[in-house]
């Protein structure tokens, strides 16, 4: 800056107050600071702003998600970016892959460079290890499941209630075997659906058979046994609810390969690229991921601009879209 002063012939402080955008600068010295800082190649040093600032703001956010390549959580992280690009926040985010250890890690990672909020969906079972961070001043967001030992905001969907329709659903058009298939036992959101399955089928006055739930289901692989092990089973199912989109696209890859995804009635939750033009087009519980994303940031920046009120905990509805799938008859 001092270089960019002496080219211009102006104040170290005249050339702060440009870099800054201020808006009161002379019209002409600000165009001299500009050539100056174009012949330099000038770049302002953001960190060290922060730094000097009595505030400490960074202008930057940390996200935590279980995978940036998930379809579902790309597009939460992209409503989340344009709120924060509307304020001139820049957005960082990082991957756990659902390890409790790894989420931990990256969170405090990103605490250590001061960004000035954090959006986790959470891996772990445990979040008191931000109970220093988040009393230092650090803004608190959880996104699709709640923090554990952690009173902070939190957005969730509809899980448990959506899952209980869509099940219900398929029960009244006859369907008394119907299976169910999760990710991680342990998850908020694989607990909730599951919730919402036994739901369902007790207010349709269907005993559970334990042979029909499969968990723990964390890549393509363990679908397709999944799958294959239901529909070998003396009394197969009829209909089938996966409890994440990844899972439903495995579900149909198996279902295609045994040559039965025209006989058996799937409903998935989470929406997914093409789902509609499938055949028969998948029905889905749609969860609004625009309005997830959204409400998480603008309760961040919320804390970030003072908000001192108690945590709130936000249930988003969601959209039973029925395309064909799920309507399959017994």
């Amino acid at each position: 800056m001092r270089e960019v002063a002496a080219l211009a012939d102006v104040s170290i402080k005249t050339v702060s107050r440009v870099v800054n955008g201020e808006r009161t600068v002379d019209a002409d010295l600000a165009r001299r600071v500009h050539e100056a800082i174009g012949m330099l190649g000038y770049r302002r040093d953001d960190s060290a702003s922060a730094l000097r600032r009595a505030d400490r703001v960074s202008s930057s956010i940390g996200l935590v998600f279980e995978d940036v390549a998930n379809p579902f959580l790309a597009y939460v992280h992209r409503a989340i970016e344009n709120v924060a690009r509307a304020r001139g926040v820049l957005t960082f985010a990082a991957s756990a892959d659902e390890r409790p250890e790894l989420e931990r890690e990256l969170a405090l990672a990103f605490c250590a460079r001061r960004i000035d909020g954090l959006i986790v969906v959470p891996a772990g079972t445990d979040h008191s290890y931000l109970a220093r961070e988040r009393d230092a001043g650090l803004a608190l967001v959880f996104v699709d499941r709640p923090p554990a030992f952690l009173d902070a905001d939190t957005v969730l969907s509809d899980n448990a209630q959506a899952t209980a329709n869509a099940v219900r659903g398929m029960a009244e058009r006859g369907h008394r075997r119907i299976g169910f298939l999760c990710d991680r036992a342990e998850l908020y959101t694989a607990q909730e659906r599951l919730q919402g399955y036994r739901d369902a089928l007790s207010a349709c006055r269907m005993a559970e058979d334990p042979a029909l739930v499969r968990a723990n289901l964390a890549n393509p692989a363990s679908v397709d046994a999944a799958v294959r092990e239901l529909f070998a089973l003396p009394e197969a199912p009829t209909a089938l609810f996966t409890g994440q989109n990844l899972i439903t696209t495995a579900t149909l890859h198996t279902l295609r390969a045994l040559g039965i995804h025209n006989s058996i009635a799937i409903i998935g939750f989470d929406d997914f690229e093409l789902a509609d033009l499938l055949d028969p087009p998948v029905s889905v519980v749609a969860q609004n991921v625009s309005e997830l994303g959204r409400t998480a940031a603008e309760l961040l920046f919320a804390r970030i601009d003072g908000d001192t009120s108690p945590s709130k905990r936000v249930v988003v509805p969601t959209t039973l879209i029925e395309r064909g799938s799920g309507e399959i008859a017994p």
